[in-house]
């Protein structure tokens, strides 16, 4: 995972001149579940089909220029690891900010499992 080299390869796309922002999530390990029980760490493994069609999906919304992803998977991490960068560019913030969204809660839910370590 290397987010310096995904926004290379965004702004190396045919269309990133018709771009206004590239917007970014950084997904890290967090100490603690939702429910409140103290984490010491997880693991993400990643059903790579979806992603790739979640990934052509948010590509081929209106003003979207580029869309990339990478998940730290099969492997385990601490708290404060980074999990999973994703990274949007397009037109305008409404379109942006909407895709990414979107395409978050897809990967997070359709695309990825983890599993938390408990204290």
């Amino acid at each position: 995972m290397n987010i310096e080299r995904m926004l290379a390869a965004i702004k190396s796309h045919p269309q990133f001149a018709s771009a206004g922002m590239i917007l970014c999530h950084n997904g890290v390990v967090r100490d603690c579940a939702r429910d409140g029980r103290k984490v010491s760490g997880l693991r993400v493994a990643v059903d790579h089909d979806r992603l790739s069609a979640i990934l052509e999906t948010a590509r081929s919304r209106p003003g979207i220029v580029d869309v990339q992803a990478s998940v730290a998977e099969n492997r385990n991490l601490g708290v404060g690891d980074d999990v999973m960068f994703l990274a949007v560019a397009g037109d305008v913030r409404e379109n942006v900010l909407a895709v990414l969204t979107e395409t978050l809660e897809a990967i997070k839910t359709t695309a990825t499992t983890k599993t938390q370590f408990f204290v």
